[in-house]
């Protein structure tokens, strides 16, 4: 049987940036705010495109909620459907300036931290389901080197250094962009928000629903 009072899931998004009007992460993680997917409410919070006010705010909020899982969404226009990502990388280098202005190129998000964290999210399940219920998806192997990147490897980072951080699965989720988003930007990829949002509530689900077949399976690490 499912655990029902296992805390939240914390879903973020993030704040338009680059001159465009939305983000379908902060659509879609509003669009989700208090549902119950698999048991388990869904905590979701917009962050800043800003390199490190994005990582601040958002290791605040796990040590504040103390969630189950966390799944961050970004936008990564251009792409045709939903990517999963597999691996953070330790390192800035931003083509255009976040929200205030910053452009940190060449540098390490943490000095001395590992070149490297895998997503701990399910993502082959993940991807696997999605394709099920007929949505474009892949696993993707790079989260770029803009401030979502820098937002997924700062929460694994904080995961593996802070034992008390007992989080089942994390990871970053990338979505296309929205049609409004592609009108002047002809052939470009989209998918509407109301696809966009029932993906990412089968991933939650899937993703829940694959930690506790782990569970009860006799494979928890």
């Amino acid at each position: 049987m499912m655990n029902q009072d296992r805390g939240c899931v914390l879903l973020t998004g993030f704040e338009p940036f680059g001159g465009e009007a939305i983000n379908p992460s902060d659509e879609v993680s509003r669009a989700l705010d208090g549902a119950i997917i698999a048991g388990t409410r869904i905590v979701a919070r917009v962050l800043p495109c800003v390199f490190r006010d994005a990582s601040t705010v958002l290791v605040d909020l796990v040590e504040t909620l103390r969630p189950r899982a966390v799944i961050c969404l970004g936008q990564a226009g251009g792409r045709n459907g939903i990517t999963v990502e597999r691996v953070a990388i330790n390192i800035d280098d931003a083509r255009l300036p976040d929200n205030r202005g910053g452009r940190p190129i060449d540098e390490p998000i943490v000095t001395d931290g590992p070149v490297g964290y895998w997503s701990t999210l399910p993502i082959k399940a993940i991807v696997e389901d999605l394709r099920k219920a007929g949505v474009v998806a892949s696993v993707s192997q790079t989260a770029g080197t803009f401030v979502c990147n820098h937002v997924f490897y700062s929460l694994m980072h904080h995961v593996s250094t802070r034992p008390s951080v007992n989080l089942a699965s994390a990871g970053f989720v990338h979505l296309p962009w929205l049609p409004e988003q592609v009108r002047t930007r002809p052939g470009e990829p989209s998918l509407p928000l109301f696809d966009q949002v029932a993906a990412v509530r089968r991933l939650i689900e899937t993703a829940l629903t694959s930690e506790e077949r782990h569970i009860e399976g006799g494979a928890e690490q």
